[in-house]
């Protein structure tokens, strides 16, 4: 593979699923060749063999069906082909697996922020070890940039007011340029970042040598043990679901309240008023937080407010470690809480809030 990358002139392949895509490349590139030189070949040779030779001759007659039917089903056959393969390829770079390490980006004009769930923040710089999945939930704070990392084949477009996730494993360790690669205003090519890529060794120590928030830029928020290394992620994540009040809506050990459940909330299937169905992943868990009223969970009223611009990166990281914490069972009940009947206000549609 190397060999081909070299002929066609593309960076080098440090990830997983960079083999399978510049595979895909090659016999997409090397088969348009074929058929680019059959055809012109085929054009030449008609042109030379049926050619007019007298002003009178009579037009050649139409080819047979059958010969427009293969031909058909080739070209037919060879796009199916191709779509089969692309799609496989973009479920498996769609789809990070369960236990990738998350991290939390900002893009604004014009740096990358990247938060870690334990409330370290770097800018520009994200460190991850080699072998280990590393799953990006990304959002804008401004216009559309595109998170790109040309040596991963990995590119996902960054929407202001959208979470959007995408994950790469990188298998050899290294530095890797990020660009932006969506016009995003007059420095937007100055817009760079790396992906530092350490074995597991140099990543211990790395989290070792440096500390959350240790150079006052990090999005930690206020109160005890909200970015320290006193407690771990999912008891930082209780800690923040009682000072946002989080817990004044939302149980964690099942009973119903004013707003849905966190136990076994993370990976169920939520059906929302409006009779879509969405997974609950870290994108909509994040999404929830910063918009509750764009998808509302049926059987539930719209009364969550917005946490856009008060939660942290790192709190909202704590908040949905503690969600996935309780995916396979809740916490056991402290208190036994009323049986509520809430309504909608509208008379037509049973309104949800989201956690």
């Amino acid at each position: 593979m190397d060999i081909v990358r070299w002929l066609l002139r593309l960076p080098p392949g440090a990830s997983t699923v960079a083999d399978g895509v510049d595979g895909l490349h090659l016999v997409v590139i090397s088969l348009t060749m074929l058929v680019s030189f059959y055809v012109f070949g085929a054009a030449a040779w008609f042109t030379v063999r049926y050619r007019r030779k007298k002003p009178d001759q009579p037009a050649l007659g139409a080819a047979p069906a059958r010969h427009e039917g293969v031909f058909a089903v080739l070209i037919g056959g060879t796009f199916l082909f191709f779509w089969v393969i692309g799609f496989r390829q973009y479920v498996a770079m769609a789809d990070p697996p369960r236990d990738a390490d998350i991290v939390y980006v900002e893009a604004k004009q014009w740096m990358w922020k990247f938060t870690y769930p334990d409330g370290r923040s770097t800018n520009d710089t994200l460190t991850v070890p080699v072998g280990r999945p590393i799953k990006l939930v990304m959002t804008s704070r401004d216009v559309i940039h595109s998170f790109f990392v040309p040596a991963f084949r990995t590119k996902r477009d960054v929407v202001p007011g959208r979470t959007v996730v995408t994950w790469f494993q990188a298998k050899e360790t290294g530095s890797f340029p990020i660009w932006c690669a969506e016009y995003c205003g007059i420095s937007h090519s100055m817009m760079r970042g790396e992906v530092v890529v350490l074995s597991q060794a140099d990543y211990m120590r790395w989290l070792r040598s440096t500390t959350p928030n240790q150079d006052g830029h990090a999005d930690c928020g206020k109160g005890p043990g909200s970015c320290g290394d006193d407690i771990d992620l999912v008891a930082r994540g209780k800690e923040v679901a009682v000072r946002r009040a989080c817990v004044a809506c939302h149980t964690l050990d099942g009973q119903r309240h004013i707003g849905p459940t966190w136990s076994h909330l993370f990976g169920s299937d939520r059906t929302l008023t409006d009779g879509r169905h969405v997974v609950a992943d870290e994108a909509y868990l994040t999404k929830s937080m910063m918009e509750p009223q764009a998808d509302v969970v049926a059987g539930y009223t719209p009364v969550m407010p917005t946490y856009q611009g008060l939660l942290t990166a790192g709190e909202t990281g704590a908040l949905v470690a503690l969600i996935v914490s309780l995916r396979d069972g809740p916490l056991a009940p402290e208190v036994t809480l009323p049986t509520l009947d809430v309504h909608a206000r509208d008379a037509g549609a049973d309104a949800a809030s989201t956690p």
